[in-house]
């Protein structure tokens, strides 16, 4: 069973993810790409936000929404390919710009994912 949530969770995160990539990108005319570092910034706040509902959510759940939905919405693939694309074509500002505001912003949106819901729950 936990096979098939991680798959129903992944078929909604994958399509998510190019779709609002996409969407990201097109109104942006600049290198630095913002679409993957859309999805992996709201991806880190949702599993920070999982994180923080510690044992009061079910294993099912966690398995849906963490692994299954933000492990297909989220990309470390892609953001280390574009990276290394940005430093191929000699863009060395947008390619450690990229690397420094996606781990420091992901890492702060699943603080706040974390924080956020930990308190509600108190």
């Amino acid at each position: 069973m936990t096979l098939v949530l991680v798959v129903v969770g992944a078929l909604v995160g994958a399509p998510l993810r190019y779709v609002t990539d996409r969407l990201v990108q097109a109104r942006h005319d600049t290198p630095f790409p913002w679409g993957t570092f859309v999805v992996n910034v709201c991806g880190s706040f949702v599993l920070g936000g999982l994180g923080g509902a510690g044992t009061a959510l079910p294993a099912s759940i966690l398995a849906l929404a963490g692994t299954g939905f933000c492990g297909a919405l989220t990309t470390f693939s892609t953001f280390s390919f574009e990276t290394l694309r940005l430093a191929e074509q000699r863009a060395y500002f947008y390619a450690t710009l990229n690397v420094l505001v996606s781990v420091v912003a992901g890492l702060g949106a699943a603080l706040l994912g974390y924080t956020v819901v930990s308190s509600a729950l108190g």
